[in-house]
């Protein structure tokens, strides 16, 4: 009977020493992840300095955030020009679970180049971190082999101008249904290869892509999209004509049953049907050669009544 007993004594004691060391194991796997991480636009890893910087991450904490901060600090036994270091915090995102941080901001002038650590730091509410750590090459954009820019845009409907740059522009560019909308951007200081996208997204689509990487076609209407190979340095590629002759259309009619995805048309129904309401029109290039993308967006409303 002794022994029966202290075999059913040993027995239990390591039946709870096991569930002691899966509970505490448990607990410390209860930290926030991250998906959809995007440093730089199109996750190229890339920082210009006196330029607009993006990061995206979606975040889902295990309790709640309780702090988010960025740092980028330079790499120990690596020579900089200068001592440098950058931190922000977004206090915004302190009491939320399951969040989406989006953030643009600017990387002073001042930064020396060269590749630096770079990590954004998630706290839980229950003592646990998340931290998402990469290399950072930050560079001078008089340094960079292609330097595109998005400009001289401008808007009409059915031929009349309404938008152009900053020059003119109406209080609203409102289209209503059978408008013929004219939507006509260019891309300067580019070379090599590259493509440029036109389209037009649902403001309600909560759909917002900065880089032709993450375009999703069954969101967008696409007015337009050229490719361009082998350019000369100090190019120009607009969606009314390529510098090497290279046409593409940049006009749409309001409730065409096509867009103009080109060679293969898609057509404009379920999330992108024509409707009432606010569009974004979101001009995306991305040099494929060096791996540099911009965007830019315009906000239009269609009146589909």
């Amino acid at each position: 009977m002794k022994i029966k007993n202290l075999l059913l004594s040993a027995m239990l004691l390591v039946a709870g020493l096991s569930a002691c060391k899966k509970e505490n194991t448990d607990q410390e796997a209860l930290k926030p992840t991250a998906e959809n991480v995007e440093i730089g636009t199109a996750n190229n890893k890339r920082a210009l300095r006196g330029r607009d910087f993006h990061f995206n991450a979606d975040i889902l904490a295990a309790t709640k955030i309780k702090d988010v901060k960025l740092v980028i600090s330079q790499k120990p036994g690596q020579s900089y020009a200068s001592n440098w270091k950058f931190e922000l915090s977004w206090p915004e995102y302190i009491g939320t679970k399951n969040t989406n941080i989006h953030k643009h901001f600017t990387i002073p002038a001042i930064a020396p180049e060269g590749t630096y650590d770079f990590a954004v730091i998630v706290q839980d509410e229950n003592g646990s971190q998340l931290e998402i750590k990469e290399d950072l090459i930050i560079l001078d954009p008089a340094n960079l082999p292609v330097d595109p820019k998005i400009g001289r845009d401008f808007v009409s409907r059915n031929g009349a101008l309404i938008y152009y740059t900053d020059v003119f522009e109406e209080k609203e560019l409102i289209f209503k249904k059978g408008d013929e909308m004219t939507l006509h951007a260019q891309v300067s200081e580019i070379k090599d290869d590259g493509i440029l996208y036109s389209v037009l997204i649902k403001k309600k689509a909560n759909y917002y892509p900065e880089s032709i990487d993450k375009l999703d076609l069954s969101k967008v209407i696409v007015v337009t999209k050229v490719e361009h190979k082998g350019l000369g340095n100090a190019a120009k590629i607009s969606t009314l004509k390529l510098s090497n002759g290279v046409y593409g259309g940049e006009t749409i009619t309001v409730g065409a049953a096509m867009d103009n995805n080109e060679p293969s048309p898609n057509n404009i129904t379920g999330e992108k049907a024509w409707e009432s309401g606010q569009y974004q029109w979101v001009i995306l290039y991305k040099n494929t050669t060096h791996n540099i993308s911009v965007f830019k967006s315009i906000p239009i409303t269609i009146n589909y009544n």
